[in-house]
C-alpha cells in the first residue's frame, strides 16, 4: 500500500505513541521493539549511547546518541519526550552498507536536573527507529557534583615512642562523586607502594606499622573529586626516644687518694623530639681495693718505701732542670721573655719583653720539603703581646723556623705574583682542579707543628690549626676557600635546607694528628625538636655524604660539632668541602633572614629604585651584598631587620605603604611582590630581592616618608618606616662598614694564639690528669660551659687542649684572657706558681 508523503509524519506520531503507551521507559538496557513480519537485521542498533555524566558548577552536559539504520532518534528525559528543537541531529549514510545513519545530541542544564534533584535521580535514554522497528538506549543517569567543605573527621596530632604503631584517621566530606583520600607527609605524597612500613585503609586511615624517626612530620589529609579538592588541618606526628645508658666504661687506674671512677653516657640511644633524659648518675666512684692501696694502709715499712722513692724522683727531676738552666745559659743567642704569677690575673700577658737579635746562628731550624718553596721565620718561642718588636720580612727559602716572634703572617696583600705562584702550585694537584682560579674569597699559608690560623675576611669563616696537628717535621701549605652555592651542586632532598655557606679547607688527605677547628655562620633557629641537623662533606668522587648527625655524635668520629646561636665549630681530622644542612621536623623550624633596605647614592632622575634584600643572616651573605651595592652605587637607608622565616610553604611578601601622592608615586602595579618559598627555603640561590620603584613628581623633591613591609605568609613580619632626603642623608652607610677580623687572612705560630704557649702546655698538663676533688678539665669545661662535650673531650689524648682548641676558636681575636685565666686559676690547683714561665724554660 503507498503512503502519501504528507501522512508519513502523522504515521510516525501513532506509531511512536503506541510505542509510548506499551513500554515502561524504566529499562536501563537496550531493548528492541521489531514490527511483526519485519526484517530483524535491519533494527537498529546504537553505535553511540548515552552515558552517566556529572554537572560540575553550572556547566551543562552534552548526551550523544548514534544509531544504524536509523531513521529517527528522540531523547526521553525523567519519561518526557525532549523537544524537538532540542535536538541537533546530523543525518548520513554507512558507506559499506548503505543504510542510513543518525545522530543526536542535547544538552541537560543543571536547572533540568534541579527541578527533580532529591526526589529521583534524572536519566535520559534515547529512542531509534527504522522500517522494522524501535530499539531504546540504556539510561544515562545526570547527576550534580559537589564535593563539602568540612570533613566528618580530620587527622589528630600525636606523640609516639619509636617503633610504636601509629594510627591517623580520616572520612573525607560528603560528595558526588564519592572523594578520593590521600595523603600528605610535609606536602609530599605518602606512597605505600615505596614504603611498606605504611598502608591506608578502606576507611581511609593512615597507618604506620613501627614508627621511625623519619616519621616525625606535618600530615594531612587529601579528598578530592571532579569538583574540589579539601585538605584537613595537618596532624603533628612526633615520634620521641627516651635516653638510656651506655654500659659503664672500664674503671680508672687507681689514684693516691685510693679512689677511682667509671663514667657511662645518655646515648643508647640518646633522647630525641622530647623524649625523658636517662635517670641516675653518669659518673661513679669508689675506693679502690688494689695492691697499691692496700700496702700503703698496711705498715709504716710501706709507706718509707714510698717516700723514698718520691725523694728520689725529685732529685733526678731537680738535677735534669739544673742542667737545662745551665744548657739555656749558655744559649746567650737566644733571647728569653719571663712571665711571673702576675700572669694569672693579668689574662696570661708576658713581660719582660728583650729584643731577639737578628744574627742568632743558633735559631733551631726543621728541614723541609725542598721541592716547595717555604717562608722562613724567626723569633723566640714566647709571642710578644707589647713593646716595640723588629721588623719582619717575608724572604724566600728554605729553612722555617719553629720559634716565631711577633705576628708573622701571609696574606692577602702580598704581591700578586705570590698569589698566583701559590695558585699555579696547587693547580697542579688533583684536589685543586674543583677550586676558584684566582685569590677571591681564599685565604693561604704555609703551617709546621706549631700550628696557626686561616681567615676569609668578613666572612665568619676561619681554620684553626692547634699545636701539633701537623706532625713534627711536616710543612703544610694549606687553603681556606668560600664557595658559591651556584658553582658546587649540593643535592637537597625532601625538607632539606641549606643553612651554612658551602666552605673547603686542604689539601684533603693529608696526615693530621689532632682535630683541626673550622668556624663557619649558619642561619638556622636550633632546636632538637624542630631541626634535624647534619653535617656534610664532599667525597673525593664528588658526592656528598652525611658524616655527622649533630645530636647523635660518638665520640669515637673523625668528626665534632659544638652548635651556636649563629656559628658551628666542627673539629676535623680530615680535610675537605663542608656544608651544615638542616631537615624541618616541624613548622616551628625557622631560618634568619636579614632583611637590608637600599638605594642609590645619586638620583639623577625622576625614578628611584628601593631594592630589598632578604638574605641568609650570615656574614658571607652580608659582605658579597655590600660588594654588590658598592659596585651599583647603592647606599644602606635603613638598619637591617632579623625576620625569623619558617617551614609552613608559605611564601615572602614585600609592599610599600604610604607614599606621599602628592610628591611620589608608586610604579607597583600590584599591590606587593613575592617571592617563593623554595626560592629561600632551599638556600642556594644569592642576591634574592625585590626593587620598588617610585617616581618623583617634580626633580626638586628630595624628602622621601613610606613604609615597606616585609612578610611571610601567616608568619614572622617587620615594617621599615623610611624617612630621609635622598640627595644627603647618609646617616645609614656606616653600618655595613666591612671590619677587618683581625686583619689580616693568615697567622703562623704561636701569634695565631690568645694563650701563650708555653702557659697553655702548663695548663694541659696540669688539668688532664683526673682529680678526685674537681680540679681537672672536666670542671674547666663546666666553668666554659662546655659541659656537653665532655664525652668527645675524654676521648681524646689531651682533653684540656681539645677545650682550649675550643675556646681559641671562638674568642679570636676579641677574647678576654683575664677571664679564662680566672676560670683556671679558679679551679683550686694546690701549687700557686703553677703557670708561671721562668727565664730558663723560655
Amino acid at each position: 500500500m503507498a503512503v502519501r508523503p504528507g501522512l508519513w509524519p502523522a504515521l510516525l506520531g501513532i506509531v511512536l505513541t503506541a510505542w509510548l503507551r506499551g513500554s515502561g521507559a524504566q529499562q536501563s538496557a537496550t531493548v528492541a521493539n521489531p514490527v511483526p513480519g519485519a526484517n530483524p537485521d535491519l533494527l537498529p542498533h546504537f553505535l553511540v549511547e548515552p552515558e552517566d555524566v556529572y554537572i560540575v558548577k553550572n556547566k551543562p552536559v552534552l548526551l550523544v546518541c548514534k544509531a544504524l539504520p536509523a531513521t529517527q532518534i528522540f531523547f526521553k528525559c525523567n519519561g518526557e519526550w525532549v523537544r524537538q528543537v532540542d535536538h541537533v541531529i546530523e543525518r548520513s549514510t554507512d558507506g559499506s552498507s548503505g543504510l542510513p545513519a543518525m545522530e543526536v545530541r542535547i544538552n541537560v542544564s543543571r536547572q533540568q536536573v534541579e527541578k527533580v534533584f532529591g526526589l529521583e535521580e534524572y536519566w535520559c535514554q534515547c529512542v531509534a527507529w527504522s522500517s522494522s522497528g524501535t530499539t531504546k538506549s540504556q539510561k544515562a543517569y545526570i547527576r550534580i557534583a559537589y564535593l563539602r567543605k568540612n570533613f566528618e573527621q580530620e587527622p589528630l596530632a600525636k606523640e609516639v615512642s619509636l617503633e610504636q604503631g601509629i594510627v591517623l584517621p580520616c572520612r573525607p566530606p560528603e560528595g558526588i562523586p564519592p572523594a578520593e583520600v590521600e595523603w600528605l607527609r610535609n606536602e609530599d605524597l605518602v606512597d605505600p607502594s615505596l614504603d611498606p612500613n605504611v598502608y591506608i585503609t578502606r576507611e581511609h586511615s593512615l597507618v604506620v606499622r613501627q614508627a621511625r624517626l623519619a616519621d616525625t612530620a606535618n600530615y594531612t589529609c587529601v579528598a578530592k573529586n571532579i569538583v574540589a579538592r579539601r585538605r584537613s588541618a595537618s596532624a603533628a606526628v612526633i615520634v620521641y626516644v627516651d635516653g638510656s645508658w651506655s654500659p659503664w666504661s672500664k674503671w680508672s687506674a687507681c689514684g693516691l687518694d685510693c679512689t677511682h671512677w667509671r663514667s657511662r653516657e645518655c646515648s643508647d640511644p640518646a633522647p630525641r623530639n622530647g623524649g625523658e633524659e636517662c635517670r641516675g648518675a653518669d659518673l661513679d666512684t669508689r675506693n679502690c681495693t688494689s695492691d697499691l692501696c692496700v700496702h700503703t694502709a698496711s705498715g709504716p715499712e710501706d709507706v718509707a718505701l714510698y717516700v723514698g722513692l718520691i725523694a728520689v724522683a725529685v732529685c733526678l727531676l731537680l738535677l735534669l732542670l739544673v742542667l737545662i738552666l745551665v744548657y739555656c745559659r749558655k744559649k746567650e743567642g737566644l733571647d728569653s721573655d719571663v712571665a711571673d704569677s702576675s700572669i694569672l690575673t693579668s689574662g696570661f700577658q708576658p713581660v719582660s719583653i728583650k729584643p731577639s737579635k737578628a744574627d742568632n746562628p743558633h735559631l733551631l731550624t726543621i728541614q723541609p720539603d725542598l721541592s716547595t718553596t717555604t717562608t722562613s721565620y724567626q723569633g723566640s718561642l714566647c709571642p710578644r703581646q707589647d713593646g716595640p718588636s723588629p721588623k719582619f720580612q717575608l724572604t724566600n727559602g728554605h729553612l722555617l723556623s719553629p720559634l716565631g716572634g711577633g705576628r708573622h703572617t701571609l696574606h692577602h696583600s702580598s704581591p700578586t705574583s705570590e698569589a698566583e705562584d701559590f695558585v699555579s702550585r696547587l693547580s697542579t694537584q688533583n684536589f685543586f682542579r674543583s677550586l676558584p682560579r684566582g685569590t677571591s674569597n681564599m685565604a693561604y699559608g704555609t703551617f709546621n707543628f706549631l700550628g696557626g690560623r686561616l681567615m676569609i675576611p668578613n666572612t665568619g669563616i676561619s681554620l684553626l690549626i692547634p699545636p701539633d696537628a701537623i706532625p713534627r717535621g711536616k710543612i703544610y701549605e694549606v687553603y681556606l676557600t668560600l664557595h658559591k652555592p651556584e658553582d658546587v651542586r649540593l643535592p637537597l632532598a625532601g625538607c632539606q635546607t641549606l643553612l651554612s655557606p658551602i666552605v673547603s679547607c686542604g689539601p684533603p688527605g693529608v696526615l693530621l694528628t689532632r682535630p683541626v677547628i673550622l668556624t663557619m655562620d649558619h642561619c638556622g633557629e636550633p632546636s632538637p625538636e624542630s631541626w634535624s641537623l647534619r653535617l656534610k662533606k664532599q667525597s673525593c668522587e664528588g658526592s656528598w655524604e652525611d658524616v655527622l648527625h649533630l645530636g647523635e655524635e660518638a665520640p669515637s668520629h673523625l668528626y665534632y660539632c659544638q652548635l651556636e646561636a649563629s656559628a658551628c665549630y666542627i673539629f676535623t681530622e680530615q680535610l675537605g668541602r663542608f656544608a651544615l644542612v638542616g631537615e624541618a621536623l616541624s613548622v616551628a623550624a625557622s631560618k634568619r633572614l636579614k632583611l637590608l633596605l637600599f638605594a642609590p647614592v645619586a638620583c639623577t632622575s625622576l625614578e628611584y629604585n628601593i631594592r630589598v634584600y632578604c638574605l641568609h643572616d650570615t656574614h658571607d651573605a652580608l659582605k658579597e651584598v655590600v660588594q654588590l651595592e658598592k659596585q651599583l652605587g647603592g647606599q644602606l637607608i635603613q638598619e637591617p631587620r632579623i625576620l625569623h622565616f619558617k617551614d609552613s610553604y608559605h611564601n615572602l611578601r614585600l609592599s610599600v605603604h604610604d607614599v606621599p601622592s602628592s610628591l611620589w608615586k608608586s610604579k607597583l602595579l600590584v599591590s606587593y611582590q613575592e617571592i617563593p618559598f623554595y626560592h629561600i627555603w632551599n638556600g642556594t640561590q644569592h642576591y634574592l630581592h625585590c626593587t620598588f620603584t617610585l617616581e618623583r613628581v617634580s626633580p626638586s623633591t628630595s624628602d622621601l616618608a613610606c613604609k615597606v613591609w616585609v612578610w611571610q605568609v601567616e608568619g614572622d613580619g617587620q615594617s621599615f618606616n623610611i624617612d630621609f632626603n635622598i640627595t644627603k642623608d647618609t646617616r645609614f652607610g656606616e653600618l655595613l662598614a666591612l671590619e677587618s677580623e683581625g686583619g689580616v687572612p693568615a697567622l703562623v705560630g704561636p701569634s695565631a694564639f690568645k694563650i701563650p704557649f708555653l702557659i697553655r702546655q702548663k695548663i694541659i698538663t696540669s688539668l688532664d690528669p683526673p682529680c678526685s676533688r674537681g680540679a681537672d678539665w672536666r670542671t674547666l669545661a663546666q666553668k666554659l660551659h662546655l659541659d656537653s662535650h665532655l664525652s668527645f673531650f675524654a676521648s681524646k689524648p689531651s682533653p684540656t687542649a681539645m677545650i682550649l682548641n675550643l675556646w681559641e676558636a671562638r674568642h679570636f681575636p676579641n677574647g678576654n684572657l683575664s677571664q679564662l685565666a680566672a676560670a683556671v686559676a679558679g679551679l683550686g690547683q694546690p701549687d700557686a706558681g703553677l703557670f708561671t714561665v721562668s727565664e730558663a724554660e723560655c
